[in-house]
């Protein structure tokens, strides 16, 4: 029936009842933050399901009406639940990890392993609660990418996060902390394929900063160029020289489309170099929210100063490390 990977929500009667109609408010979810599912008469049964997409990876408290009453009824009962759909609701648990991952984030934190499984009961959907018996070490599958995240942990406080996606490392992390109180934490991170795009970005922004003073040198060259045709093509108007007058005004024309053409190019250089500066800016967002406190603001500073001066193995150091 539901052809995209998703949450579902099952709602049944124990008896002969059926289920009318079904009302769900959840914000950030539906578009204008409603869905009403109202079956055909002939397809009405005692169970409904309601399919959730959660675009992103926030907990989501939700409310639910249901009409129930018995088949051919003008009256229905009005029943309502409120539950909350936990942060990692879009990630199934696996059995076993299928995926070779290189990218990883690993810290060392004082808790007790049965700390660490009551976040996940809290933050993930589970069939049954997650239980440690020595180290932890759970796998989930994300129904968004296909891509897996596992978390595994020692009984010495030693954990790793190991996944392909920096931004859901940085929101486990961040939700972590919050459960567990951490004021502050410093983490070792290696993500391959964002230290190889820091290195695309900043080759793509050192040459967009070429071209753009290049261009800016040829539009100064081009704007003495028309002022000093200007002045010849009236010195000719005033001399009655329609001939060179005719010739002056010509080339202006050609300067001044070249100056137009010189324009867009540089407008469009500059869109581009923004839009490679705001990528820059994401993946060091995302860097720093693998951390938290001071640590987290530091790796900013430490990466913008990298930034300035162009410096990709110090950039990618500091990811990795937090440190210069």
């Amino acid at each position: 029936m539901f052809s995209q990977p998703h949450v579902e929500i099952s709602l049944s009667t124990n008896n002969e009842t059926i289920i009318s109609a079904v009302m769900v408010f959840a914000e950030g979810i539906f578009e204008g933050e409603t869905h009403v599912l109202h079956p055909k008469d002939s397809e009405v049964t005692s169970r409904l399901d309601v399919a959730l997409y959660p675009p992103r990876d926030v907990p989501v408290d939700i409310h639910i009406k249901a009409l129930v009453g018995y088949e051919g009824s003008q009256h229905y009962h009005v029943f309502e639940l409120t539950r909350q759909l936990p942060r990692f609701s879009m990630y199934a648990v696996l059995a076993e990890r299928t995926q070779d991952v290189d990218s990883f984030v690993s810290f060392v934190i004082s808790e007790r392993l049965q700390r660490i499984a009551m976040w996940i009961n809290q933050n993930f959907l589970l069939m049954a609660d997650y239980e440690v018996q020595e180290d932890l070490n759970i796998t989930f599958l994300s129904l968004r990418d296909n891509t897996e995240v596992t978390l595994s942990m020692e009984s010495s406080g030693h954990m790793e996060i190991s996944t392909r996606n920096m931004a859901l490392a940085g929101d486990i992390i961040q939700s972590l902390a919050t459960f567990l109180n951490l004021q502050e934490l410093q983490v070792s991170a290696n993500f391959p394929e964002e230290q190889e795009k820091i290195g695309e970005l900043l080759q793509k922004v050192s040459a967009l900063q070429d071209v753009r003073l290049r261009l800016g040198a040829e539009m100064a060259d081009h704007s003495g160029l028309i002022r000093s045709l200007v002045v010849r093509a009236e010195d000719a108007r005033h001399l009655d020289d329609m001939k060179s007058m005719r010739k002056w005004y010509l080339e202006l024309n050609d300067v001044n489309t070249d100056m137009i053409r010189g324009y867009n190019i540089r407008c469009k250089n500059h869109q581009e170099l923004l839009e490679s500066l705001r990528q820059l800016n994401v993946i060091i967002q995302k860097a720093a929210r693998l951390r938290v406190g001071k640590y987290k603001t530091n790796i900013v500073n430490l990466c913008r100063t990298a930034l300035k001066n162009n410096n990709l193995n110090s950039l990618v150091k500091i990811m990795k490390n937090g440190e210069a």
